[in-house]
């Protein structure tokens, strides 16, 4: 490793940043010019030193590349779904990165229909994304949404499906998503602000009609607001929603109808979340009404939509969160989560006490019901895997209770033997008292001395969960004698809706904390020691990585951070950035002194001192949407300034990307091996 190599100096041009009376000096706010060409001379500055002192390791990280793609079945496909006449198909050809949409009518021996082939899509751009992809009840015509810039902006277009032509309109800064009224001509879809690129407009368009007039039906003025729309699976109703991270409103139109007026299911109330489902005469309702922390579900009539009609259908339970529900002709599906865990239950309407949950006998796994388009069927599509088992999706006979395995993830190379591996589930107890649940896997040959490196991920905001999943890419660092740990901290939702209420706001804190208590409890039981110890986190898990590494640097060898959202006070008073207002409720906002001085306190960016800093890996992309570049740009440029020690500072701009780093199926697995080749050089493995 070459460390002769001079580390890039990012120019000091002091900012005083003023609030509530306190003033912050930010030596590096000029980067947030992003036209400014000095500011992508230093971006690239960075990459260069980047390049120069990993280069030793590019030649693994070609292998790690190859050995990592080589487990991946190339010419795969999904399991197709029946909808509307036709089965559904998503499928991957060999030395392709795109996929390719395709159908069949009414048999999967009928000849195949591509809708879209993203390959061809793709060509001439460094980055491309398809979503959104919206068949009309006629099956003429698809809507679909394209992003070749990562900003998560995307253009809308109709493709007449009987004779392959793309209609020229082009409807831009959209989220992608379009619904089709029932009259398979009236297209409503959801447009971004410029800007601040919230969803904040809904539109209508008619075929044929030039984009110019398409009719304003809804606008979202309260900032911290977002909004969608969709359709009932029954088909009946139109469904525009409007959420905040505390607050949801509905309003419903009949899908018939597309000319009428929407009328609003029950008014916005703070701290009132629902969402609803129609079937028959009644509309299903999942919500936190009445205190109910882990949310319940409620029955009304279809035409009493107001909360005071509201009666309970499946009650509260402390110590059940209810994630969900499918509806379907005879049976009500409902997806729990308790002590961690996802439960699956099914309750026929015609006889309720006869429910029962799907049987799963792992210590540590994930189930979820997946693609349940049709609505008259007995049959339930579900998912499930484990940390050593492959993901598989199965249909389950809710009347016979047969199951039938659809289709189960492949690994190719023939070394991959589940039995090689062991997973399970361990608690730290937090400084507080609080129980912090763990899933783990290593491989058998994995010696539990404190000698063995382990990797530590968590995520831990806006209510996310972090589910036990397989990986394939993981099997790189397991057969290399790898931990892997998952930190179910507080700030998901994990434990159910509590879990998450103490992990924001005011309580922020107990998310790093949690984080590290869960590092401690590993090095304590010989999992490993903090010689060996990693951590990863992106986006606000990179916010994790900052905070946790402020607070406690001496337990981790070294941190990777993805897209890091590490400036919070700047970034949470600047509602100009994309995306802020509608984050208050997660961080608080920072124009009330009280959040003002709690976010400081903890913001990465204004915490860094002088002190010894693990080695960092720290990744962005220069169109990020989410998360700007400028955010880790500043961090990694104060680190440099004020560490006092000599580990690796590594900054890897992606110039053509977003958020989501490059879009090509096996591109992705170019960044992965960078960060595994950063890890395994640490440990001095080379091959």
């Amino acid at each position: 490793m070459n460390q002769n190599i001079k580390e890039p100096v990012a120019k000091i041009i002091p900012k005083e940043l003023e609030k509530h009376g306190d003033i912050r000096i930010d030596n590096y706010y000029w980067m947030n010019e992003r036209e400014n060409q000095e500011v992508i001379d230093y971006l690239n500055e960075e990459n260069a030193y980047y390049n120069n002192l990993t280069s030793h390791t590019k030649d693994f990280q070609v292998e790690l590349f190859e050995e990592m793609k080589s487990r991946i079945k190339e010419d795969d496909s999904s399991v197709p779904y029946f909808y509307n006449g036709y089965y559904y198909i998503t499928r991957f050809e060999k030395g392709k990165d795109y996929p390719i949409y395709a159908r069949k009518k009414s048999s999967l021996d009928a000849a195949e229909e591509i809708l879209f082939d993203c390959n061809q899509m793709a060509e001439g751009h460094s980055y491309f994304q398809l979503g959104g992809l919206n068949i009309s009840d006629d099956n003429k015509y698809a809507a679909f949404g394209v992003d070749t810039v990562s900003r998560r902006e995307y253009i809308i277009q109709i493709k007449n499906l009987e004779t392959g032509e793309i209609y020229p309109e082009k409807i831009e800064k959209t989220t992608g998503s379009s619904t089709w009224a029932n009259d398979n001509k009236t297209l409503f879809y959801s447009r971004k602000d410029e800007q601040t690129l919230r969803p904040d407009r809904i539109f209508k368009h008619v075929l044929g009609n030039d984009i110019s007039n398409d009719e304003l039906v809804f606008t979202e003025n309260d900032e911290t607001f977002t909004t969608h729309i969709y359709k009932s699976k029954s088909k009946k109703y139109l469904i525009l929603g409007s959420d905040s991270t505390l607050t949801s409103e509905y309003q419903i139109l009949e899908a018939d109808n597309p000319n009428g007026e929407f009328r609003i299911f029950q008014p916005r109330t703070r701290e009132l979340e629902y969402s609803i489902s129609h079937y028959g005469n009644h509309w299903y309702i999942t919500t936190n009404a009445d205190d109910a922390t882990n949310f319940k579900v409620m029955i009304t009539d279809e035409d009493k939509t107001g909360i005071e009609n509201w009666k309970d259908l499946i009650p509260h339970r402390d110590e059940v969160l209810i994630e969900g529900i499918d509806i379907f002709k005879n049976f009500l599906v409902i997806s729990e989560r308790s002590n961690g865990l996802t439960h699956i239950k099914i309750q026929p309407w015609k006889n309720p006490e006869a429910a029962y949950y799907l049987p799963f006998d792992n210590e540590t796994y994930t189930a979820y019901t997946t693609t349940n388009v049709d609505f008259d069927t007995n049959i339930l599509r579900y998912g499930y895997q484990s940390m050593a088992t492959p993901s598989s999706v199965i249909d389950f006979n809710m009347v016979t209770k047969e199951k039938e395995v659809k289709k189960e993830q492949q690994v190719l190379g023939g070394k991959f033997n589940k039995e090689n591996y062991i997973e399970k589930r361990v608690w730290a107890v937090a400084e507080d008292g609080t129980k912090v649940p763990m899933s783990m896997v290593y491989h058998k040959d994995t010696k539990l001395d404190g000698s063995a490196p382990l990797l530590q991920y968590a995520y831990g905001s806006y209510g996310s969960t972090m589910d036990p999943y397989f990986s394939t890419v993981r099997l790189s660092l397991l057969d290399r004698g790898f931990i892997y740990v998952i930190a179910h901290i507080r700030g998901g939702e994990d434990l159910g809706r509590e879990w998450y209420e103490e992990g924001k706001l005011l309580e922020k804190k107990n998310t790093f904390t949690d984080f590290i208590d869960c590092s401690k409890y590993l090095i304590a039981e010989k999992y490993t020691s903090p010689e060996h110890l990693y951590a990863e986190g992106g986006s606000a898990g990179g916010l994790l990585m900052g905070a946790v590494m402020n607070m406690a640097p001496e337990l981790y060898n070294g941190m990777i951070a993805q897209v890091p959202f590490v400036d919070v006070v700047t970034t949470m008073l600047d509602d100009s950035i994309p995306l802020t207002t509608g984050e208050y409720d997660e961080w608080g906002n920072p124009n009330e002194k009280e959040y003002y001085d709690y976010m400081k306190s903890y913001s990465p960016y204004d915490n860094v001192e002088a002190t010894a800093y693990p080695n960092l890996y720290v990744s962005t992309g220069f169109h990020d949407s989410q998360v700007q570049y400028w955010e880790p740009a500043k961090w990694i440029a104060k680190l440099r300034a004020l560490r006092t020690n000599k580990n690796l500072l590594l900054f890897d701009i992606n110039m053509d990307a977003g958020h989501g780093g490059a879009s090509g199926r096996f591109e992705s697995l170019k960044e992965v091996a960078k960060e595994f080749a950063f890890l395994l050089d640490l440990e001095g493995i080379s091959k």
